[in-house]
């Protein structure tokens, strides 16, 4: 008699090749440790190797199998690069987790030139993105995307958060790139959907990365858990939209927030 398969086979990414974009950063060090935990072949890319490689040797010593790449997003020859690099040594690609995101407004640069360089990073490059690794999924005919958004994609700026703090005001791009990459998800996953390809945001909430105790408690208040998130909050969900427990999610953004949203 054949064993009946358990629900928790489906949540597992072995057999699986996943390209995790901005794998050093503040999402994407969690990322890494929990996608590589779940069984894929990683391949974590930025345009920092150094940072990338130092995270592939910390998983790979833990039994992991991770691989690093580097990679600019604002620049589309380096983007097909990738893409070329990765499908000549695995011969396929599962998932896309696009994480990685530029914030040249937070610099001294002019409003204008750093609204610029975010948008051919942000926007430009995540379109390249779908486009170009998009290709390889649908002709394969399957695959996972996953667009690493936020909740400042879905509400607007508390500037009340950052008033008595050394935090500046946050600028206007990341909310008009983040809102836009819950809708590009929504059009690329109408686009792919009748080749087997899925593709889905999450929203992330506020993670901690040292911010003043005062932002912090006032920040804490706006949500239903009463905290902040950190490096284990996120990674569950997005293993769960690349796997196969997630066959029929497509198009869908999901709030990852400690209920911040939802109050």
């Amino acid at each position: 008699m054949a064993s009946k398969s358990s629900i928790l086979d489906r949540f597992h990414l072995q057999e699986k090749i996943v390209l995790l974009t901005g794998g050093a950063g503040l999402y994407g060090r969690g990322l890494a440790a929990d996608i590589a935990g779940a069984g894929a072949t990683l391949i974590v890319a930025s345009r920092g190797l150094a940072g990338c490689q130092a995270v592939a040797d910390e998983e790979n010593a833990r039994g992991g199998h991770v691989f690093a790449e580097s990679y600019d997003q604002g620049d589309e020859a380096s983007i097909l690069g990738l893409r070329d690099r990765i499908v000549e040594r695995f011969g396929r690609l599962d998932g896309l987790v696009n994480n990685s995101v530029a914030r040249p407004m937070r610099t001294d640069r002019t409003f204008l030139e750093g609204w610029e360089d975010s948008m051919r990073v942000n926007a430009t490059g995540l379109v390249l993105m779908h486009e170009h690794f998009g290709k390889v999924l649908t002709a394969q005919g399957g695959g996972s995307i996953v667009n690493i958004g936020s909740i400042y994609g879905m509400v607007g700026p508390h500037f009340d958060f950052y008033k008595g703090t050394p935090m500046p005001d946050p600028p206007p791009d990341y909310f008009f790139h983040k809102g836009g990459m819950i809708n590009i998800s929504r059009y690329y996953a109408a686009l792919f959907g009748r080749t087997g390809v899925r593709v889905n945001c999450l929203s992330p909430g506020g993670f901690q990365a040292g911010q003043p105790e005062l932002f912090q408690e006032r920040y804490n208040e706006q949500t239903c858990l009463g905290r902040m998130g950190d490096e284990k909050d996120l990674g569950g969900a997005v293993v769960f939209l690349l796997s196969e427990a997630a066959r029929y999610i497509t198009g869908a953004n999901l709030p990852v927030d400690g209920g911040f949203t939802a109050k």
